[in-house]
């Protein structure tokens, strides 16, 4: 089995016994453009040429908490969790070994669909943060969302943009095993809005069974760059995608970051 986290195993809550709904580390926009792909700037993009970053200040802990998101960021009906819950999501979906012989260079896909996996599963999409990290959990009915804001300052950001730009034709659809069980996974790029320094998308969907009954997580995953900061969002579940929430999620709370970057005391969340 490929690594987990040193830290406390994580567990789902009773009402989701069956180990299967989305509790990963994994939005209507009125300011952005519908795509991804703008000006140059997307990781799929600048594949290995980093981008100039924003002029930022040194994130502190405190400032990376003050940067996340609330409820009223996100609207609906989001209800935000403790976050000594949130550290604790999980999906057993997740769980698995990719069978290498669904691509055609084996070793070199499969790991990095493997390490996407386990990346969904460790809530460290984009590695470990080197510096300040907070994280906050929110849930409605049968979804949840995650979203981390952190600093790199001592690793690249960017790197972990570009791979993941990668992963929709690596990873485009493939198979995981679980002892006996098979699941199918695919991966395909989601526009985001046009913030931060430099952004990605990612959809994705795996197919299994809950409890012996047919299941499919969907996971719409963002990370947005803010000079050598961060923000992630991984949100979904098993009743389908919840895109605009994410969306929304990183409009707002790409803003929230570069005001306390710059000093500033972030906007009143919007009502």
């Amino acid at each position: 089995m490929t690594r987990r986290p040193s830290r406390l195993v994580r567990v789902l809550s009773p009402a989701l016994a069956a180990g299967t709904l989305l509790c990963t580390a994994a939005c209507s926009d009125d300011g952005g453009t519908d795509g991804s792909r703008v000006r140059g700037v997307t990781a799929s993009q600048v594949a290995g040429a980093r981008q100039t970053p924003s002029p930022t200040a040194t994130l502190s802990t405190d400032g990376a908490r003050t940067a996340l998101i609330t409820e009223a960021d996100i609207e609906e009906e989001w209800t935000q969790v403790k976050d000594t819950e949130a550290d604790n999501w999980h999906d057993s979906l997740l769980i698995g070994t990719v069978d290498v012989s669904d691509f055609l260079t084996a070793k070199a896909q499969a790991s990095d669909c493997q390490r996407l996996l386990d990346s969904l599963f460790d809530d460290d999409l984009l590695g470990r943060p080197s510096g300040a990290s907070e994280l906050r959990g929110f849930q409605q009915g049968d979804s949840r969302l995650l979203y981390q804001v952190a600093s790199y300052d001592r690793t690249d950001p960017q790197d972990s943009l570009n791979w993941l730009g990668t992963l929709p034709e690596k990873c485009d659809q493939f198979t995981v095993t679980d002892g006996s069980e098979k699941r199918t996974v695919q991966v395909i790029e989601i526009s985001l809005p046009e913030v931060g320094d430099a952004r990605q998308g990612l959809r994705v969907t795996v197919q299994g069974s809950a409890g012996g009954d047919d299941a499919t997580l969907t996971l719409d995953v963002a990370a947005v760059r803010v000079g050598n900061d961060a923000i992630t969002v991984t949100a979904g579940g098993l009743d389908g995608d919840e895109n605009d929430s994410a969306r929304q999620a990183v409009q707002q709370g790409t803003q929230r970051l570069k005001d306390v970057l710059a000093g500033k005391s972030p906007a009143p969340s919007p009502n």
